[in-house]
């Protein structure tokens, strides 16, 4: 007979029940898209809603090998979460600019460029 996941682990040693749950956090920082979407409890129909697409190209988005950031972006705030973007080196982990922030900086700097450009 089959016993729920939750008697089973308040079964378990607090050791163990700490390896159980950093390796499940880990699992889920390496989910796929549609497992992503599957675990923020949506529907490939549902997401499609909020994209304002239809399910058919939920679809064809989370079978690709190769996507824009700009698409990745919206499907992922469609889930209600926000794309970060970062840079492993050897010698450390760097936060990429997003499109979004770059433009905030470039606009930014171009305020002050475009202040020396009207002379």
């Amino acid at each position: 007979m089959a016993q729920k996941f939750d008697k089973l682990f308040r079964k378990m040693s607090p050791e163990a029940q700490k390896r159980v749950e950093r390796r499940a956090n880990a699992e889920y920082q390496a989910l796929a898209l549609a497992e992503l979407r599957e675990a923020q409890d949506l529907t490939q129909v549902e997401l499609a809603e909020k994209l304002g697409i239809d399910q058919g190209a939920v679809s064809k988005i989370e079978r690709r090998a190769d996507m824009y950031l700009s698409t990745l972006r919206n499907v992922i705030q469609a889930m209600g979460g926000q794309l970060e973007l970062t840079a492993c080196f050897p010698t450390g982990r760097v936060r990429v600019l997003t499109f979004r922030d770059a433009d905030r900086f470039g606009k930014k700097r171009g305020k002050r460029r475009g202040s020396h450009a009207s002379r």
